[in-house]
């Protein structure tokens, strides 16, 4: 199992969508280094969704770059985290989708 990913596609948010649909995925569609940075920080995300309709190369580079080069989740936002992490492990397996589809 690989520890990131990264995902592209013109605005990036079919590819975030599409992504995130996939169990362990949570991933995140980040224009600029600081809040690639920040998704993986504060959120753990481990797979970074990138619109190629906005980044040149160099800012795409620096993207991968700062995302790939965090690791760790910051201390302060574990609890918010181990949330998601909840909500993921809630809502995601067998018998849910005709739950979701009912609300």
């Amino acid at each position: 199992m690989a520890e990131a990913g990264v995902v592209c596609c013109w605005t990036g948010t079919g590819v975030s969508i599409a992504a995130n649909k996939v169990p362990g995925i949570r991933a995140a569609l980040c224009k600029d280094a600081e809040t690639a940075g920040g998704a993986r920080r504060w959120n753990g995300a481990n797979v970074l969704a990138i619109a190629l309709s906005d980044a040149t190369a160099d800012a795409a580079q620096a993207i991968v770059e700062s995302f790939l080069g965090t690791t760790g989740i910051d201390p302060e936002e574990a609890v918010n985290v181990q949330r998601i992490a909840a909500m993921e492990r809630r809502y995601s397996g067998t018998g849910n989708e005709e739950r979701l589809r009912e609300s």
